[in-house]
């Protein structure tokens, strides 16, 4: 939910109600009559499937015992015997709140197909001390409790690691790099989208000095160690069966250099023993993102392919 106020000498207001799975609502609420209704602004919108969907709020146990907000949406009556396809969101970076929110791309649950989203540490979803117990030195909680929902997803039967994959986009290309290359056994498939997947060396390229307050920097011992820790192409090992993963990276990307993830894709494709894919998808017409409509949507129509492929969707399956 969110309250506008277009003209604050008034007390009229608009709000802003939305949630996982029901599209955006606009409300005129007049407080000096006490009156909330329907705005003229509002577009009553439906999406079919949609009213066949659930979502909840669980919180996970931590590696170390803090609980972890976790959400989930799925059609209603799935059987929880690990035989569903899930797809697992984190970002946890900057104190940046993923909210509910109403997407179409959760239209991807209509078909059977789990979502989640793990609140990890790094983000504000507990507030300030949540944010700094993901940050520079704090950094690992941040994949690790990404690691602990994709083990509650498990547990509960919501699916299982061979039809279990993430993804981080951005500064969560830490989060997925880092949950990948410390339990690659968890995870069938992984995207590092635009991801931040080289982190000792990010503060190199164009757009690492702004944020070394909340990385850190190599030139200082103690942040020098906690970079490394986050850095997904220093923990990749020869010989170890990881996902399968697709990097993406956008061609004129000022925030997140393309060598990056083509870093990390290239490393996981020398040291893997899995057989699976590894492969780098550079978007020329991107840069960290774009606001062309049908670029992103045939960019995002690519991942989630490539993930429900990897995760045995048998709609998704190479025609023989």
């Amino acid at each position: 939910m969110s309250v506008r106020c277009p003209d604050w000498k008034t007390d009229r207001c608009l709000v802003n109600i939305t949630t996982w799975i029901s599209p955006l609502t606009i409300y005129d609420f007049d407080a000096q009559k006490d009156i909330f209704t329907k705005s003229i602004f509002n577009t009553d919108v439906s999406y079919p499937g949609f009213e066949n969907l659930v979502s909840e709020e669980v919180e996970v146990p931590g590696y170390d015992g803090t609980m972890i907000p976790l959400s989930i949406i799925h059609q209603k009556g799935i059987p929880l015997d690990g035989s569903n396809s899930c797809i697992l969101k984190g970002y946890g970076a900057y104190g940046i709140s993923q909210t509910p929110s109403f997407s179409i791309f959760y239209s991807l649950a209509t078909r059977g197909v789990v979502l989640a989203f793990a609140h990890v540490r790094g983000g504000s979803e507990k507030g300030e001390a949540w944010y700094k117990a993901g940050y520079k030195t704090t950094k690992p909680n941040t994949w690790k409790d990404f690691i602990s929902c994709a083990e509650y997803l498990v547990q509960k039967g919501y699916t299982s690691p061979h039809k279990l994959a993430g993804t981080g986009t951005s500064a969560g290309g830490i989060l997925i790099s880092r949950a990948i290359t410390e339990r690659p056994d968890l995870f069938a498939a992984a995207v590092c989208n635009v991801g931040c997947a080289n982190a000792m060396r990010m503060e190199f390229s164009p757009n690492g000095p702004p944020n070394i307050p909340e990385f850190g920097t190599v030139k200082d011992n103690v942040e020098c160690q906690a970079l490394f820790e986050m850095d997904g192409v220093q923990h990749v090992q020869k010989g170890v069966k990881y996902p399968a993963v697709l990097g993406v990276c956008g061609w004129n990307d000022p925030r997140v250099a393309p060598w990056e993830p083509g870093k990390f894709v290239a490393a996981l494709q020398v040291a893997t023993n899995s057989k699976k894919p590894v492969i780098l998808k550079v978007n020329y017409d991107n840069g960290h993102f774009t606001e062309e409509k049908v670029v992103t949507f045939k960019n995002f129509a690519g991942q989630f392919a490539f993930l429900l492929w990897q995760t045995g969707d048998k709609d998704f399956q190479p025609v023989k």
